[in-house]
């Protein structure tokens, strides 16, 4: 039984995570450039891995930024 307050996941369960899908990526991710957590996504636990290690990826290889860019 699912619970009232269940997010309900912005992805597909059989769908590719990719390290290149900036657009996917950025979903995941607070202005301040965190990786939110799994209960405020709603993603299942392998998803989550998944979502982690490419967005690190990401990072490492400049096509995401580690911290975001002040609008000030």
């Amino acid at each position: 039984m699912a619970k009232k307050n269940q997010k309900v996941s912005p992805i597909s369960l059989n769908q590719k995570i990719d390290y290149k899908d900036i657009d996917l990526l950025t979903l995941f991710v607070t202005d301040q450039g965190k990786i939110l957590p799994r209960r405020a996504t709603g993603v299942t636990v392998q998803q989550q891995r998944k979502i982690s290690k490419a967005i690190k990826r990401a990072r490492v290889l400049s096509l995401f930024p580690f911290v975001a860019a002040n609008s000030v």
